[in-house]
């Protein structure tokens, strides 16, 4: 079977402020270009069933937000985790600030501010992305056992998950980073993430702006647990991001190794 090669999977977005003014950027530039790779670590399939239509999203890894070749100072005050997604023609920013619903000033002042979702069209907003995603041969893991032994001898494994409801199929597939093992029971039960969560509850244009980030587990083919990344209370007004909602959900799930 094909899967994602995710040791070789990337997306680049490039900012030339010669050709484009940046429409993400809350500070000055230090230089006119940029290309920013990022390793992908989820990707999120959604079909609707109806019309066949195919919406396919990527996550890229986390990282914080910073000035680029500068002498000093290279982290932005105040500072976010930065995760990008996105789609063929369309961007969602996701960045965790100290506190939930933080909004920065976009450069130059005056062209409004920044959410922490913040969400767009890439032909307007970046010079190019690249989103390059490798394929490879991988064997599926049928049996607990087997499932077991790999994660032992430290195979490459990759987890894919299918959720389905009335309208959408969706087939999320990512890196098995943490997993469990148990060789005298036969158990395993995965704790990777973050990945991508989709909302299959909408209308195909709020696919992209309904994706949440979370952790997943699983230890068997047929459910998964979720804990989603949530505007979370901490004290009075005050909310944080935090993986704090747990979901439940049928699906289909399998162990892939990348021999």
């Amino acid at each position: 079977m094909q899967t994602v090669n995710f040791a070789k999977s990337y997306l680049t977005f490039r900012i030339d402020t010669e050709k484009k003014p940046p429409l993400t950027v809350t500070h000055k530039p230090p230089f006119s270009l940029n290309n920013a790779r990022i390793p992908i670590e989820c990707r999120c399939v959604i079909t609707e069933k109806a019309t066949g239509h195919v919406e396919s999203f990527v996550l890229g890894a986390s990282c914080k937000t910073e000035q680029v070749g500068v002498p000093a100072a290279i982290w932005l005050e105040p500072n976010a985790d930065f995760c990008p997604i996105f789609s063929a023609d369309r961007y969602l920013h996701l960045k965790t600030y100290a506190q939930a619903g933080t909004e920065m000033e976009l450069y130059p002042p005056g062209r409004g501010s920044q959410s922490d979702r913040q969400s767009g069209r890439i032909d307007e907003t970046f010079d190019h992305v690249r989103i390059d995603v490798d394929s490879c041969s991988g064997e599926a893991l049928v049996s607990a056992r087997e499932i077991v032994e790999a994660v032992l001898a430290n195979e490459t494994l990759v987890a894919r998950t299918e959720l389905d409801n009335a309208r959408y199929r969706s087939l999320i597939e990512y890196p098995v980073k943490t997993i469990n093992a148990n060789e005298r029971d036969w158990i395993y039960q995965t704790d990777t993430g973050p990945i991508l969560f989709p909302d299959l509850s909408g209308d195909p244009t709020s696919l992209l702006t309904g994706l949440e980030l979370a952790y997943s587990a699983f230890n068997c083919p047929d459910w998964i647990e979720w804990i989603v990344r949530v505007r979370t209370p901490v004290a009075d007004n005050v909310h944080v991001y935090h993986y704090s909602k747990p979901v439940r959900t049928n699906s289909t799930n399998q162990i892939v190794r990348i021999p």
